[in-house]
């Protein structure tokens, strides 16, 4: 089996909230206390339909036709993004606002898109969530503390 990636989109969305409502079921066995957390989730419907139309968000699924195009195959992670202009001192950036994930090899992957995504497009920033043990994802990209939630890789030479 290999991962696919692709731009995630509208369409994925009631997937994304399938695979994060599963996930947090095994994590919260109470019903009430699931459904409050996910009010204020960054999965939430209206952070998705924020997010997804922007097409800086990703989806990764498990298959074995690693060639093909297609959504066959199961959904093991994604990340939600968007650019930021003229943020922290820097022209361009990339905050990763959610990632998540089922398995180490989509959280090792999601990340390196994300950081490889952000040097394509000459960005000077990828901004990370300090959350699931992603710095240990980026551990050798050099991170560094910005927030109590937040850290960045620099994707570019600029000193910064």
């Amino acid at each position: 089996m290999s991962l696919f990636f692709r731009i995630a989109t509208l369409d994925d969305l009631d997937e994304i909230q399938s695979f994060e409502k599963n996930r947090l079921a095994e994590l919260v066995t109470d019903p009430m206390e699931r459904e409050i957390q996910s009010w204020q989730a960054k999965w939430r419907t209206e952070s998705l339909q924020q997010h997804l139309p922007l097409g800086w968000s990703f989806i990764a699924r498990e298959t074995d036709k690693p060639s093909t195009l297609s959504t066959e195959g199961l959904l093991v992670g994604y990340f939600i993004a968007q650019p930021l202009l003229f943020f922290d001192g820097q022209t361009q950036s990339l905050w990763i606002e959610h990632l998540s994930y089922s398995s180490l090899q989509a959280r090792d992957q999601l990340c390196d898109l994300g950081y490889r995504l952000a040097r394509e497009k000459h960005f000077q920033r990828a901004y990370f969530p300090q959350i699931n043990q992603i710095q240990n994802a980026v551990s050798h990209m050099k991170p560094e503390p910005w927030s109590l939630a937040s850290f960045f890789v620099k994707t570019s030479k600029a000193n910064s």
